[in-house]
């Protein structure tokens, strides 16, 4: 029996939807999330999804900077410069990144490789499996807590020197014309905190298994206005599982305005200028309602993004995602 076109794109849709409730059962209880965060993520999830290598059929350069928490001491600062491009016809994805996240007195760099294969299952519809294979550099300073030294606790007197320790992420990223699902866990290994197992304190190793769901879709309203909404969907053990919502409104192709609601945590404006056919420009802010709002003025996230050869993409609204 021949299936439509048609068809398999429902039953891919269905599936995933299917997998990402059982996924849903796997995790629960208390938050620790260590994966550094994006607000932009939609618009580059080369960091968190391997799959998303060469996705875009042209070679990018992505820069995001991302400054957490605003007047809070130790507050996170995330630097990532990332590469990628497809090669043999768009079937491989090859990509890097090169990151710096610092939280507090826990400070890691690193560099990661991402490699793809990419099939294409139905007309418009490509499938990519992805790895990511990197290192990370690691210290830790307990020494530098504020307010908290108290004379022989071994808690607050461990330093962890620099180490370079391996990382392994791998994901799911399937795409059409207009509408994406990933599934993907940007590290594997625990490679953090994980003396923290042996202090007597019983404070916890934090760098557990992350796993993320991204999905979005774009609505053409008319000639000059597309709508996408998308979520992500962060699932951490042992944590209670966290949504993003967004919807973003492109006018023209050259502005993109849009609202994020993440639950827990923040709401979140963005506003996008595709300066060129080349160059964007993103920029996101983050105002927490949790109960850090009170510490803090909020979270302020840059992009850039350079691309080569964008008019040779073979992808329509690969701008879009």
């Amino acid at each position: 029996m021949k299936l439509s076109i048609k068809n398999i794109s429902k039953g891919v849709k269905l599936s995933a939807l299917i997998c990402m409730c059982f996924i849903f059962t796997l995790f629960e209880n208390t938050f620790a999330q260590t994966e550094p965060m994006y607000s932009q993520y939609m618009y580059n999830m080369l960091g968190v999804n391997p799959a998303y290598a060469g996705s875009r059929e042209v070679l990018g350069l992505n820069f995001f900077q991302r400054n957490q928490w605003v007047g809070l001491r130790g507050a996170p600062k995330t630097t990532s410069l990332s590469l990628d491009q497809s090669i043999k016809e768009g079937r491989v994805g090859l990509g890097i990144q090169m990151y710096s996240d610092q939280l507090g007195v826990e400070d890691a760099s690193g560099v990661n490789g991402f490699l793809s294969s990419r099939i294409k299952v139905s007309d418009k519809g490509i499938l990519s499996v992805g790895l990511s294979v990197g290192l990370m550099n690691y210290q830790f300073n307990s020494l530098d807590v504020q307010n908290r030294f108290t004379p022989g606790d071994n808690t607050f007197v461990t330093v962890i020197p620099s180490q370079w320790n391996p990382s392994v992420g791998f994901g799911l990223y399937y795409n059409t014309d207009q509408f994406y699902l990933g599934i993907s866990s940007p590290s594997v290994l625990k490679s953090r905190l994980a003396k923290y197992e042996n202090f007597a304190s019983g404070i916890q190793k934090t760098d557990d298994f992350h796993l993320f769901t991204t999905m979005g879709y774009v609505i053409k309203i008319n000639e000059e206005v597309n709508l996408k909404p998308s979520t992500m969907i962060k699932m951490v053990s042992g944590a209670p599982i966290e949504f993003d919502f967004n919807t973003n409104v492109w006018l023209k192709d050259m502005i993109g305005l849009g609202v994020s609601y993440r639950t827990g945590d923040a709401v979140l404006g963005m506003a996008e200028v595709q300066a060129s056919r080349n160059l964007r420009i993103g920029y996101a802010y983050d105002m927490p309602f949790s109960p850090l709002k009170a510490y803090t003025r909020g979270s302020h996230e840059i992009m850039i993004r350079y691309e080569w050869g964008s008019s040779k993409s073979k992808i329509k609204s690969t701008r879009y995602f």
